[in-house]
């Protein structure tokens, strides 16, 4: 395959999202916000606001080219001038519902002039409140996208997401974790069926957790823990995340870039949650290397 077959599907991926998203949902729309980037490309930026069960979410998808950014260029360790082409889909959704998880996919290519292509990618969730059942489900569904492609993909990825979402300031993981790869090389048509595998994931994952939690009652304590669950995912984003940082840094389009950002975050010193069982119960499961599967 080539890179226009693959933004083709990553552009109808986001497609199918919207729509499923949108029906899971049951009132709120996507809002779509096309750009064009002067260097080449650009993308179509949709967000959804409001809604029955999601209070924000978005679901980008882009393909941008030109020449490599210096950032770039030290990154990558090429030392000739080269163009570059990546395309790709990038989803975050906040709920309404405490009860409802944050969930994060992307999905991506990237192509250098020079011969050097690669795949990366993940998915990710992070419960404000952890239902291990759940948490053990999510996981569950993540192994079975992995599977036809070796027996060591989940455990690998999972380690991997391990790793990367951990907030080290607050020695914690941003959530239960779930897949993340990158820089993926070898055999080209079969890790594009395998990022396709992760892709077509999303919409059975996310809707059932949404059916599932989304007309729990929520108490005042609930939605307070939501607001400071969603301020340790913002700092995430804002410290550590690679790809916020990069694009930040590199003169990305920065409203799609913070989409990823909840509507209303709180942070509060010295937070004690002893007063809430749940709530200690999600910090004391916040750590590297749980065997959710077991």
């Amino acid at each position: 395959m080539n890179k226009e077959q693959i933004e083709a599907y990553f552009r109808d991926l986001q497609d199918r999202i919207c729509q499923c998203i949108e029906a899971a949902d049951g009132s709120g729309k996507f809002r779509e916000d096309l750009w064009s980037r002067p260097e080449g490309g650009g993308g179509r930026t949709r967000l959804i606001e409001g809604g029955t069960i999601l209070e924000k979410g978005g679901v980008n998808f882009s393909a941008v080219s030109g020449p490599l950014h210096p950032k770039m260029v030290t990154s990558l360790n090429v030392t000739e001038e080269v163009e570059f082409f990546a395309t790709g889909v990038s989803i975050v959704m906040h709920p309404q519902n405490a009860w409802v998880p944050i969930i994060h996919m992307n999905v991506r290519y990237f192509e250098l002039s020079n011969g050097q292509a690669w795949f990366g990618g993940g998915i990710d969730l992070t419960p404000h409140i952890i239902i291990p059942e759940q948490a053990k489900w999510f996981h569950q569904q993540v192994k079975a996208s992995c599977d036809g492609f070796g027996t060591d993909v989940y455990t690998k990825y999972k380690t991997w997401a391990d790793d990367y979402f951990f907030n080290t300031h607050r020695n914690e993981t941003r959530g239960i974790g779930g897949i993340f790869f990158d820089y993926l090389k070898e055999d080209k048509a079969k890790t594009f069926d395998f990022v396709k595998s992760v892709g077509e994931s999303f919409v059975p994952i996310y809707s059932h957790l949404m059916n599932a939690n989304a007309a729990k009652p929520v108490t005042e304590q609930e939605r307070n823990f939501q607001l400071l669950r969603r301020g340790r995912y913002v700092e995430f984003n804002l410290v550590h995340d690679r790809g916020t940082k990069f694009g930040l840094e590199t003169n990305g389009r920065t409203e799609s870039i913070l989409m990823s950002l909840p509507p209303l975050a709180s942070w509060e010193y010295m937070h004690d949650a002893s007063g809430y069982p749940e709530g200690q119960q999600t910090l004391d499961l916040l750590k590297k290397g749980i065997d959710w599967l077991a």
